[in-house]
Formats: structure tokens, sequence, C-alpha cells
């Protein structure tokens, strides 16, 4: 149902204030580069910093802006299981055709929390769901049996797998689950394992290169595949150089789609590593000389 390029969307501020009409410019932008699914509202687009009125504004925005052309899959996380529930209600009130729910981070739940957990959220809310399993940032790794469980209760689209594990991978290709790559550097092996594709970082400011490297693999071109490959993994050594997704943000503010504002405890990027960053996409030719 989700499968192939899907960018986890950066969210413009504008005063403090979610900018409507940059996320228009840059949903309009991913469509017209060939992005198959749009997620606002995950991690990488400060999820932790929204209120539930912002989160809400933003999903709807991003809804109306695709206009059915693409898939918006909401991100609706949180580590109280109440909390993710109304978030996922409200995402599927407000349009959205799916939603990405995170483990539940810092209070790291057993298998069976895990569980108990996504059973609630899938009961409560008629969207299919993508797993996510992000343990370098939540403390808590969801084995491929927890996600097959869980996917044998509710209506699991697909896991996206970020814990750079590729026996867990194999693992839940073995038990007959989608898997889609959560860590950028790792699409081509995750897709030539099985995988369907990638919620990505890099897509942000390489929307056309990301998608590219996804369809390579579909057709099984391997040599171009690791070409762009290296391309990929080139822009995700900068896009991770400082927390993400500080210079996917600022990545998208040189090609003039917002501007560099974060919430904090977020910050602005260091001048070196901007530096390595605007370097790198000068040398894709992402961005001008």
């Amino acid at each position: 149902m989700f499968r192939g390029s899907i960018v986890a969307l950066v969210t413009p501020w504008k005063g403090d204030r979610v900018d409507e009409a940059a996320v228009k410019k840059l949903v309009e932008w991913h469509i017209e580069q060939g992005t198959d699914v749009i997620i606002p509202c995950g991690t990488t687009g400060e999820s932790p910093a929204f209120s539930h009125e912002e989160q809400h504004a933003m999903i709807a925005c991003t809804v109306q802006a695709a206009a059915g052309r693409v898939p918006v899959v909401a991100g609706a996380g949180s580590n109280n299981t109440r909390e993710a529930v109304s978030l996922a209600k409200a995402a599927e009130q407000h349009g959205a055709q799916g939603i990405l729910s995170v483990t539940p981070y810092y209070n790291k739940p057993t298998p069976e929390g895990l569980f108990q957990h996504y059973k609630a959220i899938g009961e409560a809310c008629g969207l299919p769901v993508i797993l996510y399993n992000v343990p370098g940032r939540t403390g808590c790794n969801m084995l491929a049996d927890t996600c097959a469980r869980i996917a044998e209760s509710i209506n699991v689209a697909a896991v996206k797998e970020a814990s750079g594990d590729l026996d867990q991978v194999q693992r839940l290709l073995d038990l007959g689950l989608e898997v889609l790559s959560g860590d950028d550097a790792l699409t081509l092996p995750m897709m030539c394992l099985g995988g369907t594709g990638v919620i990505s970082v890099v897509a942000n400011f390489a929307p056309r290169l990301m998608k590219d490297l996804v369809e390579a693999v579909r057709a099984c071109d391997l040599a171009t595949a690791r070409v762009l490959h290296a391309k990929v993994w080139e822009l995700a050594q900068v896009a991770f150089c400082e927390t993400n997704p500080i210079p996917a943000k600022t990545a998208c503010a040189a090609l003039g789609f917002c501007t560099e504002e974060f919430r904090l405890p977020l910050v602005p990027m260091t001048e070196v590593n901007k530096a390595r960053l605007l370097g790198a996409m000068k040398r894709h030719q992402l961005l001008g000389a």
C-alpha cells in the first residue's frame, strides 16, 4: 500500500507557527519529483515539539496540498498509549490514508506492552499502520516476532525498520511483513533483501535521486543502483552529521523552501557542518555553485 520513495517531511516554521504556504510548496515539489508517499509529523517533522492542534493543522494542510495525488501517512506516535490513540484518530479525521507510529520511547515497554499499545491504536483507528522501529532514538527494539503478532491483530501496512540490523530485516521478511528502510544509507541492501522502499530523510532535499535509486532496485538494475546508492550514502552522512532534522531542514532552506527555524531543543546547524552539507549538495548538482 505504501511503497517506493517516501519522504519524512520537514516542518517549515515561520514566526514559531507552521508555515502552511511553505508546506504546500514542498508537497507540490515532491509530487513533481516523483515522491510516492508523504509523511508529515514524523520525527523529521519535529513532532516532539508539536502541540496537538499544530499536529492536526499540519496533517490537514498536507492532505489538502496533496489533493489525492499521493497518499499522506501521518506521524501519530507517542509513549503514552492514550495520546497515540488520540493522534491516530485525529489523523484519520483530517484525511490521512495511514499512520506512522513509533515505538513508545523512554519507557521501554516489554513485547507484551508493545503488542497492547499497537492493538489499542489499531482498534481505535480504521487506518493502516506503519510500525516504526528506531531503537537508537527510543531505547526500545521491537523484534520481528512482536511485529508479526501485532500484524495478526491489526492492519499493519509495513514496518519502518531503522535498527540497522539486516538480520532483523530478514526475519521480518521471512514472517511475511513488508519492510521499509528507515535508514537512507541502507536502502539498497534492504531493498535487495526484499524491502519495498524507504521512508527517507535525504528525500527532503534530493527527492528525484531517492526515487531513481528505488526504481533502479525495483528494475533489478544493480549497476545503476550502486552508482545512485553511493550518492545517497554520501548525502546521508551529512544529513545525519547533526541531529535529524537539523541538516535536512537546513538543506531545504538552501533550496528556498523554508527558513532555518527550529524549535528548542533543536538549534541551527554549526557553520562547519553546514559548509559540509552545502558542499555535498553542490557536488551532486542539488544546489548551484
